[in-house]
């Protein structure tokens, strides 16, 4: 995937206080299936979830800030967290997923 012309911003989620009520847990499902669909398309780099601080951080590589407003607003659990836009100047990772060459 080309990545030129695309901004990253990091967005940290602040999940409601526990314990989750049942729509809250009713969507989880739906959320981790529109996650692993943005990961696949590149739209998501990184996903991050630590219950014990109650936050949950995603990178988003878009190409404008409506198109981040857009994708946001359709994570199912959207609704029940605060919602914090950073925008990155740059974003590096080592790809957790690549495979690695052995010669033996």
């Amino acid at each position: 995937m080309d990545n030129t012309g695309l901004k990253q911003y990091m967005v940290v989620f602040t999940l409601p206080p526990q314990p989750f009520n049942d729509l809250f847990a009713s969507l989880i499902p739906e959320q981790r299936q529109v996650v692993n669909k943005l990961l696949q398309e590149g739209k998501i780099l990184n996903y991050a979830l630590s219950l014990e601080n109650s936050k949950l951080w995603t990178v988003f590589s878009v190409e404008s800030e409506t198109e981040l407003l857009e994708l946001i607003t359709s994570l199912p659990l959207t609704d029940f967290m605060l919602v914090h836009i950073n925008d990155l100047t740059f974003f590096q990772s080592a790809n957790a997923f690549a495979s690695t060459f052995s010669v033996n």
